[in-house]
């Protein structure tokens, strides 16, 4: 952290500095001591902390790729050639849970019953017009190739957090 090259008032100085924050750092943990207390030792006991908060955000796996949502994003995907417009799908993949306070990681995915997330596809679009160029040097070759790619468009909709089911002993 700190450069040993440096000689002189101006070493000690950020030896001075860096015990101050030092200190500024463990005050400010010790404030925060209320969150702290409030850690869950399980997994039902956190679900019960991040649905007592008042949004929430997942990180879903979608086509293969990771994305940050919230309730009324709307993600737009490479092309999902096997659904129509206004299908509802299930987003099973789930990665993280989270609230303004509180995160759930899973390990690598939340287990499919603690979260439900579902989306609607919106509509099925395409991206700007691309253009490829081939070229080859001194052969008069030259051939442009057009192209817009296909996306969907889903809209997410409400992140819904179960509630844990007490099962009858019997």
């Amino acid at each position: 952290m700190l450069l040993r090259s440096i000689a002189g008032p101006s070493w000690r100085a950020s030896i001075n500095c860096a015990k101050s924050k030092t200190r500024t750092f463990a005050t400010e943990v010790a404030s925060k001591s209320s969150i702290a207390a409030s850690n869950p030792s399980s997994t039902s006991a956190a679900l019960d902390l991040i649905r007592s908060q008042p949004s929430h955000y997942v990180i879903a796996s979608v086509v293969g790729r990771k994305y940050l949502l919230t309730p009324r994003d709307v993600l737009t995907v490479p092309r999902l050639n096997d659904v129509k417009v206004g299908d509802t799908l299930a987003l099973t993949d789930i990665h993280e849970l989270g609230s303004r306070e509180f995160t759930l990681r899973g390990e690598p995915l939340i287990p499919k019953g603690k979260v439900s997330v579902k989306a609607t596809v919106v509509e099925h679009t395409k991206g700007p017009m691309e253009f490829i160029v081939k070229k080859k040097r001194r052969k008069g070759y030259k051939k442009t190739i057009q192209h817009k790619q296909t996306y969907t468009r889903l809209r997410i909709g409400e992140i819904d957090v179960a509630a844990e089911v007490a099962s009858p002993s019997s």
